[in-house]
């Protein structure tokens, strides 16, 4: 092998989605047994039969590990262009749902509502909550809300952003203080019965 060929190899191994899989499920597992506050990467790492220094190379932090196996729960990462325009908010919305896929939405928000009282005590674990979790969501439906105004379905004057956080936030609330499982079925009835009337639109 020449030199040149030397240094083209890349450094590293690659990774391993089983490895990674089975870190995920540990991360789970040992979530649910003992909390976020109970947790450590060492319980995770002698769960998932796997080194500490390899998780650490994957995610930096405990809360960057907790935040990537609820992120793997249920939905792909979907962005605004992933959903074509089809010239409908509400088929729009369908299109955005089947792409991100909700299989295990109940039990994502179950685990953070579950996170709820480390968020005060762990302004990491809340900052990584909102950058990866909430801000990809909101901003997606947000680009959806907008190109409804540009369609002429929704009226200039709505207010965007909070009309983004109508549903995510009002499945927090069902599951963290109500104590209340979110379901698909849930899930479609906040679309139709809160926010496509807050749009101004029938379901």
């Amino acid at each position: 092998m020449t030199v040149e060929q030397t240094a083209a190899r890349p450094v590293g191994r690659r990774r391993d989605p089983e490895r990674d899989a089975a870190i995920v499920q540990a991360t789970l597992d040992v979530l649910a047994e003992t909390g976020y506050e109970g947790m450590t990467v060492d319980m995770v790492a002698s769960r998932a039969k796997a080194g500490k220094a390899t998780l650490y190379r994957r995610w930096p932090s405990k809360a960057h590990l907790v935040v990537g196996a609820i992120a793997s729960l249920t939905e792909t990462n979907v962005t605004l262009s992933d959903v074509p325009d089809s010239g409908s908010f509400t088929a729009d919305l369908a299109t955005m749902k089947k792409a991100s896929g909700h299989s295990n939405i109940g039990l994502k928000m179950q685990i953070l509502a579950g996170l709820t009282p480390s968020l005060a005590s762990d302004p990491e674990l809340a900052a990584i909550i909102r950058e990866q979790l909430i801000a990809p969501r909101t901003t997606l439906m947000r680009g959806l809300l907008l190109r409804a105004v540009e369609r002429g379905e929704i009226a200039p004057d709505r207010d965007l952003d909070a009309l983004a956080l109508i549903v995510p936030s009002m499945m927090f609330y069902r599951c963290a203080v109500l104590g209340q499982p979110v379901t698909l079925e849930s899930h479609q009835s906040l679309i139709d019965e809160i926010l496509l009337p807050a749009v101004g639109l029938r379901p």
